[in-house]
Formats: C-alpha cells, sequence, structure tokens
C-alpha cells in the first residue's frame, strides 16, 4: 500500500504562510504600523533628490522600499551581501520592503550605492523623521534626561613599524595600493574602558527617562571622552529639569551651567585622591544610579539588534551605522509600546 506524503502541496501556500506569520505576530509588521515610512522616504528625497535615469536605464528603487531595507539593515546587523540574500530568502522582510511580487530584488551594490546617495545627513533625517513622528503620537520626552556614551567597536587595524610612522606625519604609506587603502581605517581611534583597551567609535545618547526614548545624539571617535558631548545632547524640549549622567560628567563649569540654566543637577559625584566621597555623598550617587541605570537598557536593547560591532570603514560610514542604530532602537521601543497598549500619557 503506497504510503501518503505529510506533505501537502497548494497553489496558495504562501498565501496560507503570510497568514500564519500575521498569527504568530510578525516584528517587522508591528514596525511597519506605527511607522510612516512613506514621509521618511520624502524626507531623504529632500535633501538627497532622487537621480535621474539615463534613457534606456533602469530607474532607481523607490525610496521608501530602499529605506525600508536600511531598517532592516540595522536592525538585524546585515552586511550589504547578506541583506542581498535575506530579501531573496525571507519572505517576512520581502513583505517589509513590498518586494513580496517583484522580479528583481536590489543587490548589493543597489544597497550600498544607496548608503552613498543619502550619506550621513540622510542617516540624521531619518532619525529626526522618526523622532517627529514620536512627537505627533505624543511621545514628548518627559521625566528628566539622562545622558551616557557607548563604545561602538569597529575592526581592528594591523600597521606595520614604518606603516605607523607614515601615517604618524600624515602621509600614506607609499605600497598602499587604492584596494588596501580602502580597507584600512584610519579614523577609528583607541581607548581605555574599564582597564581594557577598546577601538572603535563612540556613540553619546540622551534619553528620557518616562519613555526611554533616544532624543539627541552625537557620534565620534572611542578616544573623545564622554563628557565632551554634554552640552550637544542636552535637551531643552524635555518636561522635567532633572540632568542624570555618571560620574563621568561633572565639574564646577558645569554645574554652574546647569544651575543658570534652570536644570537640577542629578550628576553623580567622583571622589578625588585624598578625598573619598562622604557617606551623604555615596547615597546620592546610589539613588541617581537607579534612574541613571535606565540608559543601559538602551544600551543593552542596540545590543540585541545584531550587535554593536560595525562593518564599515571611516568616520563617515561609523556615524552613518550609529545613527541608524539610535533610529531603529526608537522604532523598536515604539512598537513594543503599541504592542502592550503603553500610551504616550
Amino acid at each position: 500500500m503506497k504510503k501518503r506524503s505529510a506533505i501537502k502541496t497548494d497553489l496558495f501556500a504562501d498565501t496560507h504562510h503570510r497568514d500564519k506569520l500575521d498569527t504568530l505576530g510578525d516584528p517587522l509588521a508591528e514596525i511597519e504600523a506605527c511607522i510612516d515610512f512613506a514621509a521618511l522616504a520624502a524626507e531623504v528625497d529632500r535633501i538627497a533628490p532622487r537621480p535621474v535615469s539615463v534613457q534606456g536605464g533602469r530607474p532607481p528603487y523607490p525610496t521608501e522600499t530602499m529605506v525600508r531595507i536600511l531598517v532592516l539593515k540595522r536592525l538585524y546587523n546585515l552586511s550589504d551581501e547578506q541583506m542581498e540574500y535575506q530579501l531573496l530568502d525571507r519572505m517576512s522582510y520581502k513583505r517589509f520592503c513590498g518586494l513580496s511580487q517583484a522580479t528583481n530584488i536590489p543587490d548589493r551594490t543597489t544597497v550600498w550605492t544607496f548608503e552613498n546617495r543619502i550619506g550621513e545627513v540622510g542617516a540624521q533625517v531619518i532619525f529626526d523623521g522618526v523622532t517627529t513622528q514620536l512627537l505627533k503620537k505624543g511621545f514628548i520626552a518627559r521625566g528628566g534626561q539622562i545622558i551616557d556614551a557607548t563604545l561602538v567597536p569597529a575592526p581592528k587595524q594591523s600597521f606595520s613599524k614604518e606603516d605607523k610612522e607614515q601615517l604618524k606625519a600624515d602621509a600614506m604609506p607609499a605600497d598602499w595600493q587604492p584596494g588596501k587603502r580602502r580597507q584600512k581605517d584610519l579614523d577609528a581611534t583607541w581607548t581605555k574602558k574599564h582597564g581594557k583597551s577598546q577601538h572603535g567609535y563612540k556613540l553619546s545618547v540622551n534619553v528620557d527617562k518616562k519613555h526611554k526614548f533616544i532624543r539627541k545624539i552625537v557620534t565620534d571617535t572611542a578616544s573623545t571622552h564622554d563628557s565632551q558631548h554634554f552640552d550637544a545632547v542636552i535637551d531643552p524640549a524635555n518636561t522635567s529639569r532633572d540632568v542624570y549622567a555618571d560620574r563621568g560628567y561633572p565639574s564646577e563649569e558645569r554645574e554652574q551651567w546647569l544651575k543658570a540654566n534652570g536644570y537640577r543637577n542629578r550628576i553623580q559625584r567622583k571622589g578625588k585622591r585624598n578625598k573619598p566621597l562622604s557617606e551623604a555623598q555615596q547615597g546620592r550617587n546610589h539613588r541617581i544610579a537607579k534612574t541613571r541605570a535606565r540608559v543601559e537598557h538602551v544600551f543593552g536593547a542596540i545590543e540585541q539588534m545584531g550587535g554593536k560591532l560595525l562593518r564599515t570603514i571611516g568616520q563617515a560610514r561609523a556615524n552613518f551605522a550609529m545613527t541608524m542604530m539610535a533610529a531603529c532602537y526608537n522604532l523598536k521601543r515604539l512598537a513594543y509600546f503599541q504592542r502592550v497598549g503603553i500610551t504616550a500619557f
């Protein structure tokens, strides 16, 4: 007797699979439901107009499609090559990007070209566009602001002694071919954290206490001290005057500035040589730490988005990637609020 196969075939199998995805809960569908990607695309086109195709050439993909692809890349920390493969392979990715019925899928070169077209300014426009939509939904900055920075690792570089000497003199090693030059990151810097050497870049953020959205960002190299970004990420729009930060930020000048501008100083104190913190100061630090720790949740969520390791060369591309990290974190955070039914008020 012939055995029946357990696998059934159906001309409408793709439709059944899509319905199943909706039943299980597609996280990309949740993001799509709470963000107007057409509005983000319009802002990108405003600062980086779509190129006009030469006669007979293939027209560029819609900007909205490409913005969605950039979001996918950052949400899952994919390379251009991996992005091309996943767009061909994953039903949810194709649906999110509006490519379910498309015969031609953007390849790695198309993704790379689009990123170069919009550049750092384009990434900032996407971040600002997401922020604008948060505000329209009522998610204004509330409860105080928390300022902190995180190191974003970049691939470590190997240089010979002769190379280092020439680079230190602002000269390019003569034996470096163009291909080798493109693979050398001369912008990333080294720093020490908790006694360990770290190589890469730095992302400074301002997070509101109430909703834990990233409100302002500054990108830089790893060796730049956290405190240098403090003034740039202060958010005057926060409804509370409390400003929280860790021991890397206090100074008499900063304390005076905060007081003069009507802010309440919630920056942790730092002990000095031969002058340790008093019991009262330690208690104050402990109370502040409970709130300040909320920013670590933000960095942890970014880490879960495929990790923070950059796949780029040079500061311009690193700035692009870090800005997209912040924008995509806010997207995921907003989708979470919508899923669990948290409102702005």
